[in-house]
C-alpha cells in the first residue's frame, strides 16, 4: 500500500471510517445469526473491512475479475441482493450517505466524502463484488 493511501487510511479511520465499519460488521453478525443469512454475512464482513481501508482498494464484479458469471453475479445474486437491499442495504446506505454530507461540509472532507457514497452504491447492492488493489 501507497505511503498516501497509508495516511488516507488513518485519517478515515479517524474521522468516520471506524464507526461505518462497525455498521457493516453488525450487519454481518445479525445475518450470521440468523444462519440463512450467511451468503450476505460473508459479503457484509468482507465490505466491513473494506469500509476500514477503503484507499488504495477497490470494489468490483466478480465477473470482472474472473470472467466467469457464479451465483453472486447471476440471477440469483440479483435476488439476493434485492434481499440485501430490504433486510439492511437501505439503512447501511443512509449512514454513509449522512456521513458524506456532513464531511463535505469542508474542503479537507470532499475525498472522504466521495468514498462514502462510493460505498453508499456498494451498501445497496454488494452480493457479487470483490475488494481488489486499486
Amino acid at each position: 500500500m501507497a505511503p498516501v493511501s497509508i495516511l488516507l487510511n488513518i485519517l478515515w479511520i479517524l474521522i468516520g471510517g471506524a464507526w461505518m465499519a462497525f455498521g457493516w460488521l453488525i450487519a454481518a453478525v445479525i445475518m450470521a445469526i440468523t444462519i440463512i443469512g450467511l451468503p450476505w454475512a460473508r459479503a457484509a464482513f468482507n465490505i466491513a473491512v473494506y469500509t476500514l481501508l477503503p484507499f488504495g482498494s477497490r470494489a468490483v464484479s466478480r465477473y470482472e475479475v474472473t470472467g466467469v458469471e457464479d451465483i453472486g453475479t447471476g440471477p440469483l445474486g440479483v435476488i439476493g441482493n434485492i434481499i440485501w437491499f430490504v433486510l439492511a442495504g437501505w439503512w447501511l446506505a443512509l449512514g454513509h450517505l449522512v456521513t458524506a454530507l456532513v464531511l463535505a461540509i469542508t474542503i479537507i472532507g470532499i475525498p472522504f466524502a466521495w468514498a462514502h457514497l462510493k460505498l453508499a452504491g456498494i451498501a445497496l447492492w454488494p452480493i457479487g463484488k470483490v475488494i481488489v488493489p486499486a
